[in-house]
């Protein structure tokens, strides 16, 4: 069985056991772009879901914030701008002028933008009329957060940025649902939250991508419903479905609840349940891993981003679901050791100082993320120097967790053989010398999948 798979910047072939099965990790049908992005978002504009139409839910004069995805959200089109834009006009029929909005970039504990990387994201008249009126985020600045006390049912802390609290109203742009992991209630509470409210979530079982019963946001909903019940309905969405990373499928729009609610109806019928993907648990999972990751968008990956976030993270989803226990992954990557040292200040240390250690992201936790997430120079740089915060190196391990259900990870063809072997994986010179290796484990007659990942 030849296949082509992910390797770094292009792909390479490899031949598996006739024997092998192909799962695939990308939705089951593709939705068709829309012939006409602005007409379609003033349609969701003027029939929102669950809430009046935004020109009917504002007094003349109202100070009202626009705020929207950052960069990690993969959605390289023009919908954020083009969004941006009819919002702003149906402001105007309300009587609240362009002067009287803010906009700000959802950036959480990612890092913030520079100018022309936001002009890259909303265009350059967006950046250039709002000027200072556009900001990014600041997590850590504490003049800029406003604390709306704990949930009551579970007592989750509820930060958020003080633009929420004082505007009369919030519209919040989303560029793109991936499966089940953002939108609804995550684009305020952790979008333009704090640390102290995202390690709710954000622990190596809370985050989940599902589409389907996602534990997460059961946590983010009682986070926002207790946001709405202190500050009353204020917030608007706009959620968007794409068809591929630069065209829109589907725009809707109205409350967060409702908004979510339609985006997971349409996505539930492109994305089954992963445990209904297999049918069966495999012995070997065999995929590549490309040079993306959501978190090197105008910078490049390292080895815990590819390795880890995206190798066990977001490519392997179906690790748990397809994998019999004690399974050993194979992935194809170059995987070279180059870091970014400005947008990813903590990473280097992460790598270097606690993997050797223990590869356990619940001791990392429990050991390294209170002094991370307080370090004066890597708080600096979040702030002022346009890197990740620092506890954004430790929560990027999290999906070592991974391995406590597999039994070994070979990463086929790397260029340097000690930059896998740095935290504890194998290496092989091919995808065909690492399946080999696998049959010796699990005999010659191992049930092998090939998982195709998304492009």
């Amino acid at each position: 069985m030849d296949v082509e798979l992910p390797y770094g910047e292009r792909t390479i072939p490899a031949t598996l056991p006739s024997r092998t099965r192909t799962l695939s990790n990308v939705e089951t049908a593709t939705p068709p772009p829309v012939a006409d992005l602005d007409a379609t978002v003033r349609a969701a504009l003027a029939r929102p879901l669950g809430r009046p139409r935004l020109r009917e839910s504002v007094r003349p004069g109202a100070a009202v914030t626009i705020a929207f995805d950052d960069a990690t959200v993969a959605s390289h089109g023009p919908i954020r701008g083009v969004a941006i834009r009819a919002v702003l006009e149906e402001l105007e029929a309300a009587g609240v002028s362009r002067g009287r909005v803010t906009l700000v970039c959802a950036n959480a504990l990612h890092r913030q933008l520079r100018p022309a990387e936001l002009a890259r994201l909303l265009g350059e008249d967006l950046v250039r009329e709002f000027g200072p009126r556009l900001l990014c985020h600041d997590a850590e600045d504490a003049a800029a957060i406003v604390d709306l006390g704990h949930t009551p049912a579970h007592g989750y802390p509820v930060q958020v940025h003080r633009l929420v609290a004082d505007s009369d109203l919030t519209v919040y742009v989303n560029a793109r649902y991936v499966r089940g992991f953002n939108g609804g209630w995550k684009s305020v509470c952790v979008g333009l939250s704090t640390w102290e409210s995202i390690k709710v979530t954000h622990t190596p079982d809370g985050m989940s991508m599902s589409v389907h019963a996602n534990r997460m946001h059961a946590v983010l909903d009682e986070m926002g419903h207790h946001l709405e019940a202190r500050l009353g309905p204020r917030v608007f969405k706009v959620d968007t479905l794409l068809a591929d990373p630069r065209r829109v499928a589907q725009v809707v729009a109205g409350g967060v609840d409702e908004c979510r609610q339609a985006m997971l109806a349409s996505l539930a019928a492109i994305f089954p349940p992963r445990r209904e993907a297999a049918g069966e648990r495999f012995d070997v999972l065999v995929y590549g891993v490309p040079d993306s990751s959501p978190y090197a968008i105008f910078s490049h990956v390292n080895p815990i981003l590819t390795l880890i976030s995206s190798g066990l993270g977001y490519l392997g989803g179906l690790i748990e679901a397809a994998g019999a226990p004690g399974c050993t992954v194979i992935m194809a990557t170059p995987v070279p050791e180059r870091w970014d040292r400005t947008a990813h200040p903590s990473y280097p240390e992460v790598w270097e100082r606690m993997l050797p250690r223990t590869r356990d992201p619940y001791e990392i936790m429990a050991r390294f993320a209170d002094d991370y997430a307080r370090r004066p120079e890597y708080i600096e740089a979040y702030r002022h120097g346009f890197g990740f915060h620092p506890i954004h190196g430790i929560l990027a391990v999290h999906p070592l967790r991974r391995l406590s259900h597999v039994g070994r990870v070979i990463v086929a063809g790397p260029l340097d053989a000690a930059v896998p072997r740095h935290i504890g994986f194998e290496t092989a010179a091919s995808v065909e010398e690492a399946v080999a290796r696998a049959e010796q484990i699990h005999g010659r007659d191992c049930r092998i999948a090939h998982i195709v990942q998304p492009a």
